[in-house]
């Protein structure tokens, strides 16, 4: 794409662009800009003078925006708006857990979401059964963009559901950080025990943090 500015991005149409990230939280994507009226050209000139940053391919957001608090997240809910963000990602979004994840945490349904493909930020994609897939899914915006993100409850379910994976360290810290500073209580996370049929496994844990 060359820089020559044709009728279509004179100085009206940038800063109707520019506009239109505002209305939109600050971030766009490729399709997104395309639809909402956002000439190809126009947005190419908003990134060579400074005014959009591309965050990932077909992904932008507006440069005067404030910084980014979750910039991974933001980044793969754009990008996958279907998926979930899941088990030492979504504890380290509602800060029950010690553990720094080095990749983004995403649930897909099993045998439903093929085609993703991410290589920026890094994920680690886990298959989820599909009838209880939608079962606990909060939606946050975060940083313009709303991202789908379970529960606290179902996170720690879910963590001990995967315990061999994650460490079972892992899920009981979890679960005494929820109860202390979440005032989670057993009855809301014995709802999702039972959904996915972790209830015997996670009932001493349960007793041990009364």
């Amino acid at each position: 794409m060359v820089l020559i500015m044709s009728t279509m991005t004179r100085t009206r149409d940038i800063k109707t662009a520019l506009e239109t990230f505002r209305q939109h939280g600050g971030v766009l994507k490729t399709s997104q800009a395309l639809t909402r009226g956002i000439h190809p050209a126009a947005l190419y000139k908003l990134v060579h003078d400074g005014h959009v940053t591309r965050l990932a391919r077909g992904l932008y957001r507006l440069s005067s925006a404030r910084e980014f608090s979750n910039p991974d997240l933001a980044v793969v809910a754009a990008k996958a708006p279907d998926a979930v963000v899941c088990l030492i990602s979504a504890l380290a979004f509602h800060g029950i857990t010690t553990q720094i994840p080095r990749a983004v945490y995403l649930a897909v349904p099993r045998g439903r979401y093929a085609g993703l493909r991410l290589r920026t930020p890094p994920v680690k994609i886990y298959r989820f059964d599909v009838p209880t897939f939608n079962q606990g899914i909060e939606v946050h915006p975060t940083d313009g963009v709303p991202v789908r993100i379970y529960g606290v409850a179902r996170t720690i379910v879910d963590c001990f559901k995967y315990r061999n994976k994650l460490g079972l360290d892992v899920a009981i810290e979890a679960l005494r950080f929820a109860r202390d500073r979440k005032r989670i209580s057993n009855r809301e996370i014995l709802h999702f025990a039972r959904l996915l049929r972790q209830d015997r496994v996670m009932a001493p844990y349960l007793e041990s943090v009364t």
